[in-house]
């Protein structure tokens, strides 16, 4: 059942994402971000827009002051301050609006909401040292029947020792068409790829491989049956490709 939330907590998850909670506060929010799957999102969703913002405006923010503004009579100073904030916060409002609205600004602007939510999946989980996984590799069997009841169809479980990438775990997360599923690999250097599983937005549609990148993560992906997949990471275009033909065998068997 999705949770409705309400004006209080969407304040609640700006301010931890801004690191603006007491100890108390955070911990709250974080026990709650662990049963709810709609809340994850907006805090994922949340994070990409700070981001964005913290790419847009911190350069503008470092620059110095010009000259003939720090000049001239002392009373002009603090209106000329205020017009300054005022266009900035202008300026800022419309940017978030137009990103909440229509996405035209984000860097996956455009691609297919699978590239994005697995590049976004790729970039919250991967760092995570502790908790990266909600059930750990040695527990697959089980991983695979939860994944595939919760997906409500048959999650294959692709497996890359051969390449050098051991099973670290996976996690549920929400997608734009309900239940997502997200496999975790590590290689001996700590290096991690992540593949990211949800419905497949247009049932029975397959494709070949796609490639897309966004910053440093490169992500393949394709569809195939009920599912579409994208296998995301850092380790170079050919080395990700080498290991997406791998689970994609595995997966059309």
């Amino acid at each position: 059942m999705s949770h409705c939330v309400v004006p209080t907590e969407i304040q609640e998850l700006h301010a931890y994402v801004d690191g603006q909670l007491s100890p108390e506060a955070r911990r709250r929010v974080e026990a709650r971000l662990a049963s709810d799957p709609d809340a994850r999102r907006r805090v994922e969703e949340y994070e990409v827009i700070r981001r964005d913002m913290c790419t847009l405006f911190d350069p503008v923010l470092r620059e110095p002051v010009p000259a003939r503004l720090r000049r001239g009579p002392r009373k002009w100073r603090r209106p000329l301050g205020a017009i300054a904030a005022s266009l900035f916060f202008l300026i800022a409002g419309a940017w978030i609006g137009l990103h909440l609205q229509t996405g035209a600004l984000s860097p996956l602007a455009g691609l297919p909401h699978v590239v994005r939510e697995a590049a976004m999946a790729y970039e919250v989980y991967s760092p995570e040292v502790r908790h990266p996984v909600e059930v750990p590799g040695d527990q697959a069997q089980h991983l695979v029947a939860w994944l595939t009841k919760r997906l409500g169809s048959e999650v294959r479980a692709p497996e890359l020792d051969g390449l050098g990438f051991l099973l670290v775990g996976g996690r549920l997360l929400a997608s734009d068409d309900g239940p997502g599923a997200l496999r975790m690999y590590e290689n001996t250097d700590g290096e991690r790829v992540t593949l990211y599983i949800c419905q497949n937005e247009e049932a029975g549609r397959n494709t070949s491989f796609r490639y897309a990148e966004h910053e440093r993560i490169s992500v393949f992906y394709w569809y195939d049956g009920p599912f579409s997949y994208a296998l995301a990471g850092e380790i170079g275009r050919s080395g990700l490709a080498s290991l997406a033909e791998a689970v994609y065998r595995q997966i059309a068997i």
